[in-house]
């Protein structure tokens, strides 16, 4: 038994047609995407087409993640009277309206979505979530200790995936095997190739491995520079594509460094991200 998990592909097509032509030459048993197929990345409304087609035609099995929830979340709050169409709170939500306007359409598709899945095998049962247990932002990463690890999967799993943290791993805890799977369109590990996992259920039980794969990061970055994103999304976009072309995360650092004085009127976003990307 073989099956292909991936997640975090953040409407970068280049990167997911790529892992669908790696997928399709394993021939796995099933496929499951776990989250995050929209915003951050140029293609979202493409994206998500794509992995929902696959869901209906090839019977692959689709939840949400955070990013999903997001867009649901920005379809409820813009109808409020104190809705920003300026000013910081508006220069934050630039991105994620810039995804919305490419999903308006497809709201109750990602409503019906689930946001986990357990699959029984003859290897033990499978549990894929997005993120841990505990919430859909809660990453479950490499170096935790297996104390840390215990709180967020399932013990009574064989088997128990997550994506996320844009960083793959797999490693033994107790009698679970955990596997992070990485991301597909937004890699954070250094390494710009599309990231996902294959699972093989032999007779020693369940084995993982992260497959890498190559696809143009230049093409997707260009989309992303003449497809309208710089201009909707604002002075932020430039961190999105820098996080893009060189496969590193780097709003977690900016966020909490220039949150609060953007907020407080101290800086504006444009000034924040230009003292941001020149340290």
């Amino acid at each position: 038994m073989k099956i292909a998990i991936l997640a975090d592909i953040h409407a970068n097509l280049a990167a997911l047609h790529a892992t669908i032509d790696d997928i399709d030459g394993w021939s796995p048993d099933a496929v499951i995407v776990a989250g995050d197929m929209v915003n951050r990345g140029p293609q979202s409304d493409d994206c998500l087409n794509l992995v929902l087609r696959l869901r209906d035609e090839r019977g692959w099995q689709v939840i949400a993640g955070n990013h999903e929830g997001y867009v649901l979340r920005y379809a409820a709050d813009r109808a409020r009277p104190d809705f920003p169409t300026s000013g910081p709170r508006y220069e934050f939500s630039r991105l994620i309206g810039w995804t919305y306007g490419q999903l308006a359409d497809r709201i109750p598709a990602i409503a019906a979505l689930g946001e986990q899945l357990d699959m029984a095998t003859p290897g033990g049962a499978m549990r894929v979530l997005h993120a841990s247990l505990r919430h859909n932002r809660d990453g479950v990463l490499a170096n935790s200790s297996d104390a840390e690890l215990r709180q967020q999967i399932d013990p009574a799993a064989a088997v128990f995936c997550v994506g996320h943290t844009h960083m793959p791993f797999v490693r033994q805890v107790d009698a679970t095997l955990l596997v992070n799977v990485g991301s597909v369109g937004l890699p954070f590990d250094g390494d710009t190739r599309a990231a996902y996992a294959r699972l093989s259920l032999g007779r020693a039980g369940w084995s993982a491995e992260i497959r890498r794969v190559a696809y143009d990061v230049a093409a997707t970055a260009q989309i992303f520079v003449h497809g309208g994103a710089m201009e909707s999304i604002g002075p932020m976009a430039e961190i999105m594509l820098r996080e893009l072309r060189t496969g590193t995360s780097l709003i977690f650092d900016f966020l909490p460094r220039y949150n609060d004085p953007i907020h407080s009127g101290e800086i504006s976003m444009a000034d924040a991200v230009r003292e941001f990307l020149s340290r």
